[in-house]
């Protein structure tokens, strides 16, 4: 029998939160199968698994999960080593998924399970590959999350061209195709969406969400993520236009580069053989000979740099210490 559901849950020093979650996600699963639509029997009931990806945490995380597979063998586990980050979470995640879709979900509690049903309806009958959560109503901090999250998507709407208002939220549903066609690195889970479109799957859906206090421990993400946003959308959106014809873009940067310098310095030496400037005199001499190398030095670092970047056999292997 398939898989109808797989709920992967990025953990990070979670242990109080993990046995309400799968308490909630029990619950949904048998007293709402009617609400995940008409492809879900109510005789036969929602088949589903739960990966619980415990990212190097400090405290009980990797014992709560192992309780949990020990009550409900639906219940599986995978420990990293160390900390790794959400997007190595959730592309291990990824990888052992079964279902037929794949639901994304904070550990916290902020994500409801209640919003499973739904999502997996849409995935299905409405035949969308993503769809993602957006919190309209947030009880964040206005100042720390709340504003610069809305420049931050505002900016990745804009340059994306993918419409939705909440690119980072945790809870997204998606179909089996696309959590196996998509690699996700480094901090590029706030654009999986951005990642889907580029791989060819373009019917993409949002959905408003629940957004819950968190009751146990603290935020795991500092200031520093916007920044960091900012960069790894820059990185994403020219990986997506030129991942595959880096030349297309280091050669006109670099050739413009050499280009500026050449003809920078056919003018210094026809102004040095009139004798109007004495050549290593002149601050354009070396401003041309910067540009001339700089050229070159953008158009074949650049180009090596990026190729053995994204062909490094070793970007997405992780040192998984257990699974269940």
């Amino acid at each position: 029998m398939n898989m109808d559901i797989t709920i992967v849950v990025p953990s990070y020093n979670e242990a109080e939160s993990l046995p309400h979650l799968a308490e909630w996600i029990d619950r949904v699963m048998k007293e709402r199968v009617a609400d995940f639509g008409g492809t879900v029997s109510p005789e036969r009931g929602i088949s589903y698994e739960v990966i619980i990806v415990d990212d190097g945490s400090n405290d009980g995380t990797w014992q709560a999960a192992e309780k949990l597979h020990a009550e409900n063998p639906a219940y599986r586990g995978i420990k990293f080593r160390r900390n790794y980050g959400k997007s190595a979470a959730l592309n291990t995640g990824f990888a052992a998924a079964q279902g037929d879709v794949v639901i994304t979900m904070d550990a916290d509690l902020q994500d409801s399970p209640d919003e499973v049903p739904e999502l997996y309806r849409m995935i299905k009958e409405d035949g969308y590959d993503l769809v993602s959560g957006w919190k309209k109503k947030r009880y964040d901090s206005k100042i720390a999350k709340n504003i610069p999250s809305k420049l931050f998507n505002w900016t990745t709407r804009k340059m994306s061209g993918i419409y939705l208002h909440d690119f980072n939220c945790g809870l997204k549903a998606y179909r089996h195709d696309v959590v196996k066609s998509i690699e996700v690195y480094g901090e590029m889970h706030r654009y999986i969406p951005v990642i889907a479109k580029w791989a060819g799957f373009g019917k993409i859906g949002e959905k408003v969400v629940q957004h819950r206090k968190r009751e146990f421990g603290v935020t795991k993400f500092g200031m520093n993520r916007f920044i960091n946003g900012y960069l790894d959308l820059m990185s994403i959106m020219f990986m997506s236009k030129f991942g595959k014809q880096p030349m297309h873009f280091f050669g006109a940067v670099g050739s413009m580069s050499s280009l500026f310098g050449l003809i920078s310095l056919v003018v210094v030496i026809i102004m040095r053989l009139s004798g109007r400037i004495a050549l290593t005199n002149s601050v354009w001499f070396y401003l041309s000979m910067l540009f001339l190398v700089l050229g070159v030095m953008l158009f074949l670092a650049g180009f090596i740099g990026e190729l053995v970047c994204r062909n490094s056999s070793t970007r997405n292997q992780y040192l998984i210490e257990k699974e269940l």
